[in-house]
């Protein structure tokens, strides 16, 4: 019998205030993106921006629906918007921000399965990382440099 062991690496920020200029922006969109989501059900939003090669922003918020299975999070309408509007254009980066109405969130939010799921295959895509940075309401970001630290054994093209 052999084990395999996963480990991952995640740069952490004290705030949002600590990231790179660029990416502070981002995230900043990120943000004002999150309030302007669409929650009315669970009362908390996630907004998510897509630093594009070209230097564009695509954002996403969650968008939810009275049949709960209909609705889709901020990370898949923002990167599914992304391969729409920019077929094959790399993703430099993506930030995502979630907060509650119900309580204050200061851990930072990773994007859920169904997520990490979506973004492998934009990743896999493009050959190379897509650098992630998250956080809640306000407080710590995390960074993965990689959707792979956050879904290490991903299926994708290569596994059909």
């Amino acid at each position: 019998m052999e084990k395999i062991r996963f480990s991952a690496e995640l740069d952490v920020f004290e705030d949002k205030s600590q990231l790179p200029q660029e990416i502070q922006q981002l995230m900043v969109q990120a943000i004002e993106t999150r309030d302007n989501a669409y929650a009315p059900y669970s009362s908390f939003k996630v907004g998510a921006a897509l630093l594009m090669e070209n230097n564009e922003v695509v954002i996403g918020s969650n968008q939810e629906n009275a049949s709960y299975p209909s609705g889709l999070c901020a990370e898949r309408t923002a990167i599914y918007y992304a391969g729409a509007k920019y077929p094959k254009m790399p993703i430099k980066a993506m930030a995502i921000s979630a907060k509650s109405l119900n309580k204050e969130i200061t851990a930072p939010v990773p994007p859920c399965g169904a997520c990490r799921q979506a973004i492998s295959e934009y990743e896999v895509n493009q050959e190379k990382g897509i650098p992630i940075y998250f956080m809640g309401e306000k407080g710590k970001v995390y960074l993965a440099k990689s959707i792979k630290e956050l879904l290490p054994f991903i299926f994708d093209k290569f596994n059909l």
